[in-house]
């Protein structure tokens, strides 16, 4: 089912949620469950939750030499974790590959038209590596954001869907970024235990043109969820540099993968693009999921800085920089 969601439904029905959702039954199935969700007045996204009765601070954790090669042979003993500064005890800890959802977010603005081939075989060589316990959807913007294909393990139809991009009109990145974020939340979880990652995988040649949901809107809703995005710029340098916009763009994509947990690309070239993706996928193939309780038991919406620490001499950790704590419920 293909569901096409313009940018000026998109910014009623998902940048002010505190609104009445506007109708979207033509949009489809889809469309019009993300606009349910926004129909109630946004909260700070709650932690994970791995088992019933036990609130979980989950994080995904990246942990490289000073090669860049990935460490995968750690142990729990061997990781610390600061909230606020303060070092928590860690309740779980997994260093297989779990299983993952993926949003392919293809950048199809008219600025794509000479890289659309590339940009196609580059994402169909990721999608080809989806197991059988994953699920992806391809997600495809320019003045408008469309999804191409929902949630599927299926090789064939993410291949098929990806090749189905094209290119035409202006940029609403911050519009798919917002919308894929919602479309990850409502994932139904199969089983009360069921530990699945997210990733958004964006790739993008420039900066935002026709929005109407700010970067503000987008950082604050990615830093509340379970999510890391992975960015890849396609930003051309002229001879007198980037312009203005265009390094907006570069620090808004940074400060995404940054926050997230997640990492920014910039290749040099279209021939580097399907070696930046295999890199994500080695990425997300190398990760380590822990979790803890956190020691602070207040729950009053703050915004916790977290650093996570390896005792190995050489290697670096990398997560998100945070979370928002839970709210309590309201006295009724």
């Amino acid at each position: 089912m293909r569901v096409v969601i313009c940018c000026a439904v998109a910014g009623l029905a998902f940048l002010v949620s505190d609104l009445p959702a506007v109708a979207l039954a033509e949009a489809g199935r889809s469309a019009d469950a993300l606009a349910k969700a926004d129909q109630t007045a946004p909260q700070p996204e709650k932690p994970q939750i791995f088992r019933a009765g036990v609130e979980l601070v989950s994080l995904n954790v990246t942990v490289t030499d000073a090669q860049g090669r990935y460490i995968t042979d750690l142990d729990q003993a061997d990781f610390s974790v600061f909230e606020d500064g303060a070092k928590q005890e860690l309740s779980f800890f997994n260093r297989t590959n779990l299983p993952i959802a993926l949003s392919l977010l293809i950048d199809s603005s008219a600025s794509m038209e000479q890289r659309m081939e590339h940009a196609q075989e580059a994402a169909i060589g990721f999608a080809r590596r989806i197991r059988a316990q994953d699920m992806a959807q391809v997600v495809d913007f320019d003045s408008r954001v469309e999804i191409k294909l929902g949630f599927t393990n299926k090789i064939e139809e993410l291949e098929s869907a990806i090749r189905t991009t094209s290119a035409g009109g202006s940029t609403a990145l911050h519009n798919a970024v917002y919308i894929s974020l919602k479309g990850l939340k409502k994932i139904p979880v199969r089983q009360e235990d069921e530990i699945r990652r997210q990733a958004i995988i964006l790739l993008s040649d420039g900066e935002d043109t026709s929005s109407l949901v700010t970067f503000e809107d987008v950082l604050d809703l990615a830093r509340r969820s379970e999510t890391a995005i992975y960015t890849i710029g396609l930003m051309e340098e002229t001879a007198g540099g980037q312009s203005k916009g265009f390094r907006e763009a570069t620090y808004a994509l940074r400060q995404l993968a940054n926050d997230t947990g997640g990492r920014a690309f910039f290749p040099a070239d279209m021939r580097s693009l399907s070696a930046v993706y295999g890199q994500i996928y080695d990425e997300l193939s190398s990760q380590y999921t822990i979790g803890y309780t956190s020691k602070n038991s207040r729950r009053d919406g703050a915004w916790r800085r977290l650093v996570v620490r390896v005792a190995r001499p050489n290697v670096q950790a990398r997560t998100k920089q945070g979370y928002f704590a839970p709210v309590a419920s309201a006295v009724r």
